[in-house]
């Protein structure tokens, strides 16, 4: 099943990518089943935000608690490789957790959805329009 990211997200995920530089962006996808209707900023709280990232916990507690009384619901997470390309890095690879999230990268100029599984990401196709 192909996913759903509004062009207004597609826009948001790549301006938080561009006023995040040098350092990494990340954020939180939100929306519902498969299309990601909103993205939510957050603050990178990595102690070395160059070349990682950590999304605040505070705003991934928020974010669940709002899904909870009926918001948008956590669909997966955004960040940017400012120097890579839009694939899971080695690092992203060792800190993934297998649990079906959606992790959306920006790099290079272009951004890339994957399928955090089990075995390992799993590249995910999508489409950007708005109807």
């Amino acid at each position: 099943m192909e996913t759903r990211v509004t062009r207004e997200v597609m826009g948001a995920l790549e301006e938080a990518a561009r006023r995040a530089f040098p350092e990494e962006a990340c954020g939180i996808l939100l929306g519902e089943a498969s299309s990601v209707t909103h993205f939510q900023e957050t603050r990178n709280v990595h102690p070395s935000p160059e070349t990682h990232f950590e999304i605040d916990p505070q705003a991934l507690i928020a974010a669940h608690r709002a899904a909870r009384e009926g918001g948008a619901q956590i669909l997966g997470y955004f960040h940017s490789h400012p120097n890579g390309p839009a694939k899971p890095s080695k690092t992203d690879q060792e800190s993934a957790a297998g649990d079906g999230m959606l992790w959306a990268i920006w790099g290079e100029g272009e951004l890339t959805l994957w399928r955090d599984e089990p075995q390992g990401f799993r590249q995910v196709s999508y489409s950007s329009n708005d109807r």
